[in-house]
């Protein structure tokens, strides 16, 4: 039963070096159709997953902070009505934190929106050209304060391992932005994804990316900087005080059922997936002809769900249950989880188990992807 909402919105001024998300740049967009598209993407999920109030709503992109709050106030007033909410809803908007956004976040809270995710991604002029930025970091300081004078809760990003940063840099910038008070931090590694700009640059050799080993010890430098201010690590790259961890993203990571409209959106409801078609012109004709925007909706399997749940469920402190999977996709503890190997890397202090929960370790996390090769069996991943 899908209690998460997950509205995409495409659009961006610029497209960044290093960005592979969805997104697109247009000379207009048609606010109108866009709304009109979007209601009816949300009433067809809205019939097939009625029963629960939403407990978060997350407007992704792209740049929604570059949506009209008018047309933010109508999709929540729209997402109300179908679903209701919980009393305790989070509703989160990310944005880029520029002046011309900023003077928006007044309107948008009172549209609704009471948790605000800004992409700063660095505190210095000089990075933020590197990364493709249109602000500045004077004008991004300033969007996070409008941001946290209008909304309960604000978290914004940076961008950490970059081309020949040393650990004082970063440790400097880290105190900075644990300075300003938020609940929230986004701390991401800089990664070259393939088909980017940043991609063709490496292979052009117009810059170097830093190398694992650095990369590792500003990860463990990060881990240690956010749990000595109350910022703990609550999954890789995300760090919280307790209680405001966002709701939205641990609704993914625990396997529960979400719903996502717009262009390229996923869903999972009811074991199957969904895909909507990715790009905005391509959505807007099958919402037009259909009454929705999925190019693919597929049923997932016991033993695909459960591998997905074990790679989801292991990248957070937390970790998970291993017998309520087990009872839920009806396989055998040992089948999702090897229990030798578990146990092994339990003694080499990167993994833990107590009583049916099993997790990573700090000292594991930068090692998760070939952890999780070594814990997950195959026989369930290729399933």
């Amino acid at each position: 039963m899908a209690r998460a909402l997950y509205i995409h919105w495409p659009f961006c001024l610029a497209k960044c070096p290093y960005c592979d998300f969805n997104s697109h740049v247009r000379n207009a967009v048609d606010h109108e159709r866009w709304e009109r598209a979007l209601l009816a993407d949300m009433r067809h999920e809205a019939a097939l997953t009625r029963g629960a109030p939403l407990t978060s709503i997350f407007f992704g992109g792209g740049t929604p902070s570059l949506m009209p709050p008018i047309l933010v106030e109508r999709l929540l007033r729209e997402a109300e009505d179908l679903w209701g909410f919980a009393p305790d809803i989070e509703i989160t908007l990310e944005g880029n934190p520029s002046s011309v956004e900023a003077a928006n976040y007044a309107a948008l809270a009172a549209a609704g929106i009471n948790r605000a995710s800004l992409g700063l991604q660095s505190l210095h002029d000089e990075t933020l050209r590197f990364l493709g930025r249109l602000h500045d970091a004077s004008e991004g300081l300033n969007a996070l304060d409008v941001a946290q004078k209008h909304f309960g809760r604000v978290s914004f990003d940076l961008i950490y391992a970059l081309p020949g940063q040393t650990p004082d840099d970063w440790q400097a910038d880290l105190e900075q932005a644990l300075s300003f008070g938020t609940g929230h931090l986004s701390l991401y590694q800089l990664t070259i994804e393939p088909g980017t700009r940043f991609a063709t640059m490496v292979r052009q050799k117009r810059f170097v990316p830093l190398d694992d080993d650095q990369g590792g010890d500003l990860f463990a430098l990060t881990r240690d900087l956010t749990a000595a201010h109350v910022l703990p690590a609550y999954e890789i790259s995300n760090h919280a005080r307790l209680g405001e961890e966002s709701r939205h993203n641990l609704a993914y990571w625990r396997y529960d059922d979400y719903v996502g409209i717009g262009p390229g959106a996923h869903g999972r409801r009811g074991g199957k997936a969904t895909v909507r078609h990715r790009k905005p012109e391509n959505w807007l004709d099958a919402v037009a002809a259909t009454g929705h925007g999925i190019v693919e909706e597929r049923t997932l399997g016991q033993r695909e769900q459960a591998a997905e749940a074990m790679l989801m469920g292991l990248r957070l402190a937390e970790g998970l249950d291993l017998a309520a999977l087990s009872a839920r996709f009806g396989l055998a503890p040992a089948g999702l989880c090897d229990p030798s190997k578990l146990a092994f890397y339990e003694l080499q202090g990167l993994t833990w188990r107590r009583g049916d929960r099993i997790g990573v370790t700090g000292a594991g996390m930068p090692l998760l992807d070939a952890l999780l090769g070594e814990l997950v069996p195959a026989s369930l991943v290729t399933a």
